[in-house]
């Protein structure tokens, strides 16, 4: 019978211990599984290290003031330092499986096709099999030209291609097969694969991509020169249209003037990793790995996990990949890494708190438990950190699953553009809206100062349980500087159904309209261009659902006029965002902005008047909290009524 199967009762505020039996029942697991079903991620393969931390500096030859990539610490060079960098990303390898043709021409003017297939393949050289009895001839070559292709997410963003006759030579001989088994060989490019590339075809992209970001932004300005010469016919639309055009051309711009701290080799502070995890038995063992694998002095980074009491086996995975690096301990690490878990769901904020009062050290790294680091992340994010009035750093966030499908493309391009554009325009003025929650940086004093405010924030008699983020960055950036350090690279798994995509979206609308209403109250201090593009920020999403009706439905229906110029200037904006993905990028997804903002328009935009009268929910949508788990049951049961009883 129904009342069999949920017989127990769930109130308006349920006991946290209910819920932990609530939830391992077999119709509310099944009823959960649904709710966030997602497809098979494609994500990277990097060439495992046979070292579990290869890029923790080493006690003894940090002794030598130079590390393995070849930097002279005590030098401070900054040149050097982003050469061994740059050097260290080109080397690094990639599982994939590309069919390859290799013309091979000896010094006596002989001439081999012979074919083979890439086992992995990094910016500067490859490792192929080929037939055993070709490996002599590869050897002693004079020339290799080799040709393959290079699929979309074997290797990062922008080496999707063709490649063609490109030069290399012979290394060495990993295995030489007997009778059919094939040879491995080792093969060095002549030119990085990032060179030939651009030589190829980015540096006509480029080109493509400059011209029309031109002719697109004066475009724009010329249709926005109309809205002023019939203002006096319409003044709400066209001062709408004028504040719109305004905003995204002029982030657009301040963006571009953007740049990133340099690197301080010798500026190292105190820094403790806090990662809060709930129910993310899948990704927390490579969070954890790749916040304790950097590269900065180990006796200056600890890393602290707090578990929020999953209901998965999230703990286990923990415990176990702690285990692993303390089996491997050669820099200290079973004094840098800490566990502890919740007696209780009580939430992100609670979690992050928790961690705040644990660390030892004087910043504080947020990192979301589905989000993994750059090797540089943290020598990179701490930079900024030299301006004594710094409150908190964000830093860029690139999407780990760009390509599972579609919407996770579509994502992607956002994504950058977001932080790239968007965030690094309000890093120009120190006044960054949102520190996001995959990777960020405060000052540990700051956190624990507003630590109470925060872990009770209300807005309209509401307790605000997600946003966290946004809410820490209102309390920091009301009285201390922010800023966006884009060389901080992490990257985050995205939802890749529509379903979940949009559950997530709602949840970040709520939190936008609580924090931005409330930043409202003190933006108006910080510097006057950053001021007027913020409350232009607040006040175009706002009546962008208003303006869209007006435009697409109103106008054609009242006057017979069909909306021309609106759609021409919505189609421009979406190619200012691809564009400029293209130019700044080079990835073979920036058509995904056009669609993104489409998609935007028809769905997503009116997410913002739901948002306005359900800002009150504490559900995320995107994984099982208490209140998504309470939520859920309430639903079943109700379902379980109108069902008349029956099982």
């Amino acid at each position: 019978m129904a009342d069999e199967k949920l017989n127990t009762q769930v109130p308006s505020q349920p006991n946290p211990d209910e819920i932990q039996k609530l939830v391992h029942r077999e119709d509310v697991q099944k009823a959960i599984a649904e709710s966030i079903k997602t497809e098979e991620d494609i994500l990277l393969q990097p060439v495992p290290d046979r070292r579990k931390l290869p890029h923790v500096p080493d006690a003894s030859q940090r002794r030598t003031h130079v590390d393995r990539r070849g930097y002279c610490e005590n030098a401070a060079s900054r040149q050097d330092y982003e050469q061994s960098k740059a050097k260290e990303d080109t080397g690094r390898r990639y599982i994939v499986d590309y069919p390859l043709k290799l013309n091979i021409k000896t010094s006596d003017g002989h001439r081999l096709d012979i074919t083979g297939r890439v086992n992995n393949i990094s910016g500067s050289g490859m490792l192929c099999e080929v037939a055993s009895m070709y490996e002599p001839a590869l050897q002693k070559a004079d020339t290799i030209s080799l040709s393959f292709t290079i699929t979309p997410g074997s290797m990062p963003e922008g080496y999707e291609m063709k490649v063609k006759s490109l030069k290399a030579k012979w290394v060495r001989t990993v295995d030489r097969g007997e009778g059919e088994e094939p040879a491995r060989c080792g093969l060095q490019f002549d030119e990085l694969l990032a060179q030939y590339a651009h030589r190829s075809r980015q540096r006509y992209m480029i080109s493509m991509a400059s011209l029309f970001m031109f002719f697109i932004s004066l475009f724009v300005m010329l249709l926005r020169a109309e809205s002023v010469l019939y203002f006096e016919f319409n003044r709400t639309l066209y001062l709408y249209s004028i504040l719109a055009a305004t905003f995204l051309l002029t982030r657009y711009l301040f963006g571009a003037f953007y740049k990133p701290v340099p690197i301080n080799p010798d500026f190292t502070p105190g820094v403790t990793v806090i990662i809060p995890c709930f129910n993310e038995e899948k990704w927390i063992k490579r969070t954890v790995l790749s916040c304790v694998n950097q590269d900065y002095p180990p006796e200056q980074l600890e890393v602290i996990v707090i578990d929020d009491c999953s209901n998965d086996n999230s703990w286990q995975a923990i415990e176990e990949i702690v285990e692993e690096l303390r089996s491997e301990d050669t820099t200290g690490i079973a004094d840098r890494i800490r566990c502890h878990k919740q007696p209780m769901n009580m939430g992100k904020r609670e979690a992050l708190a928790v961690g705040a009062e644990l660390a030892n050290k004087e910043l504080l790294v947020f990192v979301d438990s589905d989000s993994f680091l750059d090797p540089f992340a943290i020598r990179n994010l701490v930079q900024p950190f030299q301006d004594e009035n710094m409150g908190g750093v964000s830093g860029r966030t690139d999407v780990a699953n760009t390509y599972t499908n579609n919407l996770t493309k579509m994502q992607s391009v956002r994504y950058y553009i977001a932080f790239r554009i968007l965030k690094a325009a309000e890093g120009l003025f120190d006044a960054v809206t949102c520190l996001s929650g995959p990777l960020s940086c405060y000052r540990k004093d700051l956190v624990l100062k507003y630590s109470d405010a925060w872990l009770n924030q209300r807005f309209l008699g509401q307790k605000a349980t997600f946003g966290d983020d946004r809410s820490m960055t209102n309390f920091i950036l009301r009285h201390h500087r922010t800023t966006y350090q884009d060389t901080a690279i992490c990257s985050t798994i995205v939802p890749n159904t529509y379903k979940v995509f949009l559950k997530q979206q709602m949840r970040w609308k709520r939190s936008w309209l609580r924090e931005t209403f409330i930043a409202a109250t003190f933006m108006w201090k910080k510097e006057p261009f950053m001021s007027l593009s913020f409350y232009m920020g607040l006040i175009v999403p706002i009546l962008a659902p208003i303006i869209v009706i007006y435009n697409l439905i109103y106008i054609p229906l009242t006057h017979r006029v069909f909306p021309f110029t609106f759609l021409i200037g919505m189609f421009a904006m979406a190619m200012l965002m691809s564009f400029a993905q293209l130019l700044l990028k080079r990835s073979s997804i920036w058509l995904y902005g056009m669609w993104f903002c489409l998609y935007y328009e028809a769905v997503l935009l009116w997410q913002m008047p739901i948002a306005w009268v359900t800002f009150w929910k504490s559900t995320w949508g995107t994984r099982m909290t208490t209140a998504d788990v309470t939520g859920l049951v309430k639903s079943l049961r109700k379902k379980d009524k109108k069902g008349g009883g029956e099982s």
